[in-house]
């Protein structure tokens, strides 16, 4: 049953790219809300969840991953504004983000501040190397020198039992857990392109060098709504233009902040995280895959990973 689900899941949303004027990607649309219309409008196709397929049926949820920050492109100052953000002791961030920069380099002989290395690692128990390459799992930040579960997870944290990622020597463990605003696992994502300004949360935002909460919370307002067509309502439709973002007269000054905002943001999403529960009759398993759009071809929607729990 699986890749029929995957088949119907993938013609029925992501196959259907956004119709002009509505060249965005927005939480109001079917792909997130799981219903409504796709396709052009004198012919659109109506998305349902549950959906029923052969003997059974199932049920499916997407998000975009570029509501978060790509942990392999965030540089130096977006990664301590998101050190700061969650809530970390200044006298930690240093050594935190130091250690996530020399993980990421590829060369091995790279070393910034305070991080830890390959050498530091081996000294664990059990020992490892540091990956020296890009984060293909988030959760490998739980290797990393100074990142708890407390820090990865945040607020939810205790909804998590740990996993193999957090099976590390209590070196670098904090004495106690310590509460966190808002975890990493909240604001990073492993691929992805730049932030969709429609699907980003308010503290995803406020990474952007010179956005406070105050900033972020009035973009997040100004993309509620319905569209009326004025382009005063209902999500941005640019980051800089018409229906973009400087409409949000909150905010003063507007210029400073569209021009940061185009630097780093954008209003069309790629990348999706798709999980879909299949039911036939009394048993149920839950598939999960990560599925990248091809805009310049909606027929071409590739699979990057794939797999199932029951």
């Amino acid at each position: 049953m699986a890749w029929p689900v995957w088949r119907r899941v993938r013609s029925l949303v992501l196959s259907f790219p956004p119709q002009p004027p509505f060249l965005y990607d927005s939480l109001d649309q079917a792909w997130a809300t799981g219903h409504g219309f796709v396709g052009p409008t004198n012919n659109a196709i109506e998305v349902q969840n549950p959906v029923p397929l052969g003997h059974g049926s199932f049920t499916w949820k997407m998000t975009d991953l570029e509501r978060k920050w790509n942990i392999n492109t965030a540089n130096e100052p977006i990664l301590q504004q998101a050190v700061l953000l969650t809530g970390v002791d200044p006298s930690e961030m240093t050594p935190i983000i130091g250690s996530i920069l020399n993980w990421r380099a590829a060369d091995g002989n790279t070393h910034h501040m305070q991080g830890a290395d390959t050498e530091f690692y081996q000294g664990l128990e059990p020992p490892y190397e540091a990956k020296n390459g890009p984060i293909d799992d988030l959760a490998e930040l739980l290797l990393i020198r100074g990142i708890t579960p407390e820090l990865y997870w945040g607020p939810s944290s205790t909804n998590h039992t740990p996993g193999a990622f957090q099976q590390r020597a209590g070196a670098f463990a904090q004495p106690q857990a310590l509460a966190y605003e808002v975890g990493l696992a909240d604001l990073f994502t492993p691929i992805g392109n730049k932030v969709n300004i429609n699907t980003a949360s308010a503290a995803v935002l406020q990474l952007i060098p010179g956005i406070d909460s105050h900033m972020a919370e009035a973009i997040v307002a100004g993309r509620s709504g319905e569209d009326d067509g004025s382009l005063l309502l209902g999500p941005y439709r640019s980051v800089n233009g018409p229906g973009g973002v400087s409409r949000v007269t909150e905010i003063p000054p507007v210029g400073p902040i569209v021009q940061m905002l185009n630097q780093y943001c954008a209003v069309r999403s790629y990348t999706f995280e798709v999980e879909v529960t299949a039911h036939v009759g009394t048993s149920e398993r839950t598939y999960y895959a990560t599925l990248v759009r091809n805009n310049n071809n909606p027929k071409d929607i590739q699979v990057l990973n794939f797999h199932w729990k029951w």
